[in-house]
């Protein structure tokens, strides 16, 4: 409300708050608004006008309009105007780029999701995004000046400024190349986080941490990273670096922050060598190809399949030294593992949850896979882009118009 507030300038808390008000009511009479608001009538109908005034809000036909009306005067209804603008979210990836343009509500307008060449430099990447963000708003028919508000989530911690900190081989600078500064003219807000960080956004906003204050969720499909929610706070650091893959590069028998696919892969090779099954079973003929399809590995383990169950029971262990480590340090509910290997990621979590009591003295948290799939940064993007609409690119939309009016 504060934020509200400060955009709508001085001596404006009412409409701030019949705004603020606005975004979750939907369709609205101003009874309604003043209980919500705890408002005078008239000082609601006032702040309501000037919404209107402001083209903020929308007044809707009447209940006699409508043919629901039966006795007494109508009351007036209103909602939030349909064509505030839009918002962009980014997941731009190492190995992928997705773009979503949505309207600030719930409509999604257009999605892509490409595949990019990790070798590609900054300069590179940095113009593939905005290429690809100016492609999606044209396909939706969206002009630059619509657009209220972008969020993008990138592979590298991200400080409050948006920009990463320096990497030993530059990987984060590659990763976030001044987006920041190459976004600042398609909107007026421009927000850029790190991409576990996004993926907790949508699993508390809309996937397996709804309604839950303490969780964790860890992008594990190509390397680990963790966005980390504490007492319903999103964990954040000095530079952005909360949940960063590198700890796990320190933790024993882990040492690495290759995700879950490469652990597959390599479990499974592993398991070969030591003839803990078949050579010439199922596992035994995957990893004979020399291309183990971590995907095949996970849905023969699914089937019941023994030499797939014995590689997911190696890799059950490392997500449970994973997840007990995390679970020490930060004391969460729940742990969502995230990314398009959520999927299919079931036996693995079965075993990790056998195993891991033993990884920690507090209580185990609860173990699950998200249902968001692969666009788990893409709803987070597209959620925090609404939400830096909502707070600062609306309030100062109207506060615009309605200094022209004056």
């Amino acid at each position: 409300m504060a934020e509200v507030s400060a955009g709508l300038g001085t001596g404006r808390a009412s409409v701030a708050a019949v705004l603020d008000f606005a975004w979750t009511a939907g369709e609205f009479t101003a009874t309604e608004a003043m209980a919500g608001t705890s408002l005078t009538r008239s000082t609601t109908i006032d702040a309501i006008d000037t919404l209107l005034g402001a083209a903020v809000l929308r007044e809707l036909p009447n209940a006699r309009a409508v043919g629901a009306y039966r006795s007494g005067r109508p009351a007036r209804r209103f909602a939030l105007s349909p064509d505030l603008g839009a918002v962009v979210g980014i997941d731009a990836g190492d190995t992928h780029l997705a773009v979503t343009v949505a309207d600030v509500l719930d409509r999604t307008l257009v999605h892509h999701r490409v595949e990019v060449d990790p070798a590609h430099s900054g300069a590179q990447r940095r113009r593939t995004i905005v290429e690809h963000v100016d492609a999606a708003l044209a396909e939706a028919h969206v002009s630059r000046d619509a657009v209220l508000a972008v969020c993008a989530g990138v592979a590298a911690p991200v400080d409050r400024d948006g920009i990463s900190p320096p990497h030993p081989d530059g990987f984060w600078e590659r990763t976030n190349p001044g987006l920041a500064e190459a976004l600042r003219e398609r909107a007026p807000v421009v927000e850029i986080k790190n991409d576990a960080l996004l993926a907790a956004t949508a699993e508390g906003a809309d996937g397996a941490a709804i309604g839950c204050r303490d969780y964790v969720a860890l992008l594990a499909s190509e390397r680990f990273g963790g966005g980390v929610v504490v007492d319903g706070h999103v964990l954040h650091g000095a530079h952005g670096g909360v949940g960063e893959g590198v700890v796990f590069d320190h933790i024993v028998g882990v040492e690495s922050a290759s995700g879950l696919r490469h652990w597959v892969q390599d479990q499974a090779r592993a398991a070969v060598e030591a003839g803990e099954v078949d050579a010439d079973g199922s596992i035994g003929r995957i990893v004979a190809t020399d291309r183990v399809d971590a995907r095949l590995v996970l849905t023969l383990a699914a089937s019941g399949d023994a030499d797939a169950l014995r590689v997911t029971e190696r890799v059950g262990a490392i997500v449970a030294r994973i997840v007990g480590v995390l679970g020490s340090m930060y004391d969460p509910a729940r742990v969502i593992i995230c990314g398009a290997v959520a999927e299919s990621i079931e036996p693995v979590l079965a075993a990790a949850r056998r195993m891991l009591p033993a990884e920690l003295h507090l209580p185990a948290p609860e173990l699950l896979a998200s249902t968001l799939g692969a666009e788990v940064v893409s709803v987070g993007a597209v959620a925090t882009a609404r939400k830096a609409a909502r707070e600062r690119a609306v309030p100062l939309l109207a506060e615009q118009r309605l200094s022209l009016r004056a």
